[in-house]
């Protein structure tokens, strides 16, 4: 069905309904209407990384840790699995009269938000730190949210827009002052991407204020998406996010008011109870009917769209038996191993299990499901933690396993009737009996995460610094000085400083089956691949203030010190050797050969990073604009297509406008971005060119 059919039957059908009852359709929680045939439907569903808070489902790892996966296509096929799901459980729920939160057709994912800085604990949730990965990754989810047939399998929605990602503390009230380079270049790229190339269905209001105006009314966004960018769809706000403006940012003094103002600037959902007022904002002369009427037919034509009136929507037949099928855990499974990133390995890795008799397992991830979950998850059925996957390996091969928690994952100790440390003595006995250990550490989602939904009160969700908690880091100075090699695994949504240990990998919150991820690449079962979407920095003295949205000194395009672990950055099993990059400028293509050097098949990730020669925007570094992922047997050659888009050639000027930026450019394609710190760790061969466009 397409969208204009959509909205001449949403057209007829509203202009049936009284002016209460075109109301009650603008919350989230709308009532049915018995009398026109409409029954009842909650808009608030998530799928950030598979069917949330609505039972079972498969568990793919965190956005973050798919955003380490460098590919769009394999996004795409991960969201498809997501929507297929949720139709599943949609059909036999709504069959079964079941129309409860988080049982309907309306994901409220992805978030594109830009991870400008790795305090922010819902950071776990974007694809990252720069505005094309985002863009790419977000584009993918949603064609596989959204399906390619006649009506649409499930409706994505592009989020929190805009200039959003923390203090978790202040968001209710905040005003992120951003100038319209920053606004332009960094913050809106990705939701413009969304919108005019994947035609996201819906696209959500942040929380706070940008420039002063409250972003779930504000006429500047409402502008950019309906006139400049051409949105067709419907515009959500954050949850309570209306009730906000009189009651922290001040900006309306009254209910009635916030209501006007959400809806007048093109809000047409609240996911809240601020829309209870509409009414009196009627009454009190503040909206127009005709206001309410055009909101309620926006949200009508998202629900035609996706079939719920019809007799021949093709998901209507997808069986609940596919939910959390064994296809599914498998795609969750090789998500998992992609996703991870190796960032150092003096050659401990991968351990042989032919010359190992034991192997410890030691730290308070190594059995949490919590920390292979991340926020916004659904519940899987087949969770694999890292102590399970590794143990699993190890039965095969006749090895022993020796396992301890080590610590609590923050706390002094693990009960409150014993001292500091008590679990220490436990993981050096196993620490030394074992052949080699395998520390698992980090956070979980209980300590950085969402305001509101944390455990971690103290910081709202985010974070204070960027070390690990000083329980975890005892425990790891207490069993490096066994003097046995110890590979050491950190599960967290964000960057944080760990160096110590003859190997690191992070691992994020990987999903259901990350246990058995992990212990595939530490025994060497399949080669690490995955890349880092954020910039691991050395301190949080690095960066400037939390609250300052400019992007000076921030992420790897604008960042002048020297990184820990660069954005891009990722270790392999094996090398590659990149050579003979060709450029045709009719096509804006660039082909190159990368050979597999090494003595290990693997998968490389491809970058491709693009300087103006003649520009020097804002002191802009190196900018991502290609990547491909790309399989390769040992001793195997491959010539790669990189298509550049038209945007990498432009810069943003001082205004906000997009110009091009002359005509001579540099491009960088490696294994990484052109930095000092990837290039001593790596070892890789990349390749430079000069173009002309």
């Amino acid at each position: 069905m397409d969208r204009e059919q959509a909205r001449r039957q949403a057209r007829e059908l509203v202009s049936q309904m009284s002016l209460e009852e075109k109301a009650s359709q603008l919350r989230f929680n709308a009532p049915a209407i018995e009398r026109l045939g409409i029954p009842a439907y909650n808009w608030w569903n998530e799928a950030l990384h598979g069917v949330a808070r609505a039972g079972t489902a498969t568990v793919f790892p965190q956005a973050i840790g798919l955003a380490a996966i460098f590919d769009e296509d394999i996004i795409e096929e991960i969201a498809d699995i997501i929507s297929t799901e949720g139709r599943a459980k949609y059909n036999a729920q709504s069959a079964l009269g079941d129309r409860d939160i988080y049982k309907g057709l309306t994901f409220w994912s992805p978030n594109i938000n830009i991870f400008r800085d790795p305090r922010w604990g819902r950071g776990q949730e974007t694809y990252g730190e720069d505005p094309y990965l985002t863009g790419r990754m977000g584009a993918g989810f949603v064609r596989g949210i959204q399906g390619k047939g006649q009506y649409l399998k499930a409706a994505a929605c592009a989020k929190h827009m805009a200039v959003h990602s923390g203090p978790e503390s202040l968001r209710h009230e905040f005003d992120a002052k951003v100038s319209r380079y920053d606004l332009w270049d960094t913050y809106l790229p990705a939701f413009e991407t969304l919108v005019k190339e994947a035609g996201v269905e819906a696209v959500m209001g942040a929380y706070n204020r940008v420039n002063g105006e409250v972003c779930c009314g504000s006429p500047t966004l409402a502008s950019i998406l309906r006139e400049m960018w051409g949105f067709q769809g419907h515009f959500v706000s954050d949850c309570g996010a209306i009730s906000d403006f009189h009651q922290h940012h001040k900006v309306t003094d009254t209910a009635p008011e916030s209501a006007a103002l959400a809806i007048n600037n093109g809000c047409d959902l609240n996911c809240g109870n601020t829309y209870l007022h509409l009414l009196q904002a009627v009454r009190d002369g503040l909206v127009s009917e005709n206001a309410i009427t055009q909101a309620c037919e926006r949200l009508f034509t998202t629900r035609f769209l996706l079939g719920l009136f019809a007799d021949d929507c093709e998901y209507d037949q997808i069986p609940y038996a596919v939910n959390d099928c064994e296809r599914h855990a498998q795609a969750a499974l090789k998500a998992a191993e992609r996703s991870m990133v190796l960032l150092k390995n003096d050659g401990v890795l991968p351990i042989n299990l032919s010359a190992v008799r034991s192997v410890a397992v030691i730290g308070p991830n190594a059995n949490s499901i919590p920390a292979l979950e991340g926020n916004y998850n659904g519940t899987s059925s087949r969770y694999v933690t890292y102590l399970e996957g590794i143990r699993a390996a190890c039965r095969e091969a006749g090895v022993r396993v020796n396992y301890s928690e080590g610590c609590h994952l923050f706390k002094d100790s693990s009960r409150n009737d014993t001292l500091e440390g008590d679990r220490f003595a436990e993981a050096v006995a196993a620490a030394q009996i074992s052949d080699v250990s395998v520390l698992v550490l980090g956070l979980d989602p209980f300590m950085e995460g969402e305001e509101g939904d944390a455990g971690n009160g103290l910081c709202s969700g985010d974070k204070n610094d960027l070390e690990l908690p000083d329980i975890q880091k005892k425990l790891l100075a207490r069993i490096i000085a066994v003097g046995k090699p110890v590979v050491v695994l950190v599960a967290s949504g964000s960057a944080l400083r760990v160096e110590e240990g003859n190997a690191i990998m992070q691992v994020w919150y990987s999903g259901q089956a990350g246990g058995t991820a992990a212990a595939n690449l530490i025994f060497g079962k399949a080669s690490p691949s995955g890349k880092l979407p954020v910039t691991f920095y050395k301190s949080v003295g690095d960066l400037p203030e939390f609250t300052d949205y400019s992007m000076r000194g921030r992420t790897y395009r604008y960042f002048k010190g020297e990184a820990l672990y660069p954005f891009g950055f990722g270790l392999s099993y094996t090398r590659f050797r990149y050579t003979e990059p060709q450029f045709d400028a009719n096509s804006s293509v660039l082909t190159v050969k990368i050979k597999n050097i090494g003595p290990r098949d693997a998968e490389e990730v491809c970058e491709v990073y693009i300087k103006p020669m003649e520009f020097d925007s804002h002191g802009l570094n190196w900018s991502l604009c290609a990547f491909g992922r790309v399989a390769l047997s040992a001793g195997e050659e491959k010539r790669v297509r990189l298509p550049i888009p038209d945007r990498a050639y432009e810069c943003v000027t001082e205004d906000g406008r997009r110009i091009k930026a002359g005509r001579h450019f540099r491009l960088y394609v490696g294994s990484s971005q052109p930095d000092s710190v990837s290039a001593a760790k790596l070892g890789v061969s990349p390749a430079e060119l000069d173009i002309v466009k």
